[in-house]
C-alpha cells in the first residue's frame, strides 16, 4: 500500500507557478502599502501562550496550536498530571496580538504614530473547508498612536489602492461603528451583558435573513426584542444613509475611491475588542469576505497599563490571491533559459559567462542541458514563468550574440 505523502489536512504545497503568483501578488500589496508610508515589521511565529490566550484574540484563542515544553520542564509538567502545564508557547493565530506585544516591547524605539505592515503565515486548528485552511497568510496594516479619523481614512484608502493594483476594482468595504451597534441593541431592549450574544445572532443575517435573526433574538431575549428587531431590520434595509458618526470618514475616502464604501448597520465583526469603526471587505466574485478590521483602542494598553489608540485592517491573502488574474502575476520581469548543446568544458564556461552577463542586466537565467525533446522542456519551463530561451555552444562568446527567442 502506498504511503500517504500529502501535507497535513488544511495545509498545502505550492507548485512553482502558484508560488510565483503568490509572491508577485504579495509584493504588489506590500509595495502599495509602503507607498503610503507604512513600515514593514516582523514578529516570531511563536508567542508565549499566556499572551496568546490573554483574552485579546476572541474565539480564535481556542484554535491556537500549543507547543509542548521541552526537556526537564516537560518532565516536570508531565509529573503534575495537569494538561494545562504541558505547553508554554503557541503558534500565532493572527498578526494583531503579536503586533500589540511588539509595540509594547519596542515602543521607545518607534515613532509616536506607528504605521506598520506585517505579512506572514498564521495557524489555526480549525476544521478545514473550502477557503479555510489551518495555515494561511495574512496581510495587515495597522496604525498605533493616532486617535483621529485620519488613521481610518489612511487604512481604507491604502487597502483599496492595494486591491486596485491587483485588478480588483470591484471590491467594496462595508463600514459600521461599534458604538452605533451598541446603541441599536440598547434600543431593541438588549441588556449590555447580553449584547455580545445578540451580535453573534445579528452576524448570521447573510445566512438566515432578517426573519431568522428576529426569530433567534426573540427566542433568546423575548418576544418584544424580536418584534423591535423585525422593525429595525426593515428600516435599515430601506435606509442606506451614512450616520453622522461616519460622515467625515466616508467623505474623505470617497474623494479618492468614490462609491467604494457602504454603510451597514448590521456589520458586527466577531472580535469583542473593537471599540469604534469596523470594516469588512467584499468582492462580488468571492463568496466570503476578503478582509476586515477596525479600531481596537484597548488592546495595547493591556501590556502597557495605559491605553494607546490603534486601528488596523487585514487582507485575507488566500481569498484575494484566488481572485487575481494569474496571467498578470505569473511572469518574470525578464527571464531566459540557456540550453547547452553539449557538456564540453567550453560550452559550460560559455553558458556560465553568458548567464552572468544577462544576470547583470536583471534577467533571471536558468541553465539546462539540451534534452531529446526540447519543446517539452521549454513548455514546462514556460509554465514556470520563463519567457525566452537560447541555445549555447562553443561559438557563443557574448550575451549580445545570444539569439534569445520567445518560449511558445
Amino acid at each position: 500500500m502506498a504511503k500517504d505523502v500529502n501535507p497535513p489536512r488544511g495545509m498545502r504545497d505550492f507548485l512553482p507557478l502558484e508560488k510565483l503568483k503568490r509572491e508577485q501578488v504579495l509584493a504588489r500589496i506590500r509595495g502599495t502599502y509602503r507607498s503610503h508610508g507604512f513600515s514593514e515589521i516582523e514578529t516570531p511565529a511563536l508567542e508565549d501562550l499566556a499572551k496568546l490566550t490573554s483574552g485579546q484574540g476572541g474565539d480564535n484563542e481556542k484554535l491556537a496550536y500549543r507547543v509542548m515544553k521541552r526537556g526537564a520542564e516537560l518532565d516536570e509538567a508531565l509529573a503534575t498530571g495537569d494538561a494545562a502545564e504541558l505547553s508554554d508557547l503557541g503558534l500565532r493565530f493572527d498578526l494583531t496580538v503579536p503586533l500589540t506585544r511588539y509595540y509594547a516591547t519596542n515602543r521607545a524605539e518607534l515613532p509616536t504614530v506607528f504605521k506598520a505592515i506585517q505579512t506572514g503565515p498564521v495557524w489555526r486548528a480549525e476544521r478545514p473547508q473550502k477557503g479555510r485552511y489551518r495555515q494561511f497568510v495574512q496581510c495587515d496594516i495597522d496604525i498605533i498612536g493616532d486617535a483621529s479619523a485620519l488613521a481610518e481614512v489612511d487604512l481604507l484608502v491604502s487597502s483599496l489602492d492595494a486591491l486596485d493594483s491587483l485588478g480588483l476594482q470591484d471590491a467594496i468595504i462595508r463600514v459600521n461603528h461599534r458604538e452605533l451597534l451598541a446603541k441599536n441593541l440598547a434600543s431593541l431592549g438588549v441588556a449590555e451583558a447580553d449584547r455580545p450574544a445578540a451580535m453573534i445572532i445579528i452576524d448570521k443575517l447573510d445566512k438566515i435573513a432578517a426573519e431568522g435573526v428576529a426569530g433567534e433574538l426573540a427566542e433568546r431575549f423575548g418576544a418584544e426584542v424580536g418584534s423591535k428587531a423585525t422593525t429595525w431590520l426593515a428600516e435599515i434595509a430601506a435606509d442606506t444613509s451614512v450616520p453622522a458618526e461616519l460622515t467625515d470618514l466616508f467623505t474623505a475616502v470617497e474623494t479618492r475611491h468614490k462609491g467604494r464604501l457602504r454603510f451597514d448597520a448590521t456589520l458586527v465583526r466577531g472580535m469583542g475588542y473593537y471599540t469604534g469603526p469596523i470594516f469588512e471587505i467584499e468582492h462580488p466574485a468571492s463568496g466570503s469576505s476578503i478582509g476586515g478590521g477596525g479600531r481596537y483602542d484597548g488592546m495595547v494598553g493591556r501590556w502597557l497599563g495605559t491605553d494607546v489608540p490603534a486601528v488596523g485592517i487585514s487582507l485575507g491573502f488566500e481569498r484575494v490571491v484566488d481572485l487575481v488574474d494569474a496571467a498578470k502575476f505569473t511572469s518574470r520581469a525578464a527571464s531566459a533559459v540557456l540550453v547547452l548543446e553539449n557538456e564540453s568544458q567550453v560550452t559550460v564556461a560559455n553558458a556560465l559567462a553568458r548567464q552572468r552577463e544577462l544576470q547583470d542586466y536583471g534577467t533571471d537565467v536558468r541553465l539546462e542541458l539540451r534534452p531529446k525533446k526540447l519543446n517539452l522542456l521549454l513548455e514546462t519551463l514556460g509554465k514556470q514563468g520563463f519567457d525566452k530561451f537560447a541555445l549555447v555552444d562553443e561559438s557563443i562568446t557574448t550575451a549580445e550574440a545570444l539569439a534569445l527567442k520567445e518560449i511558445g
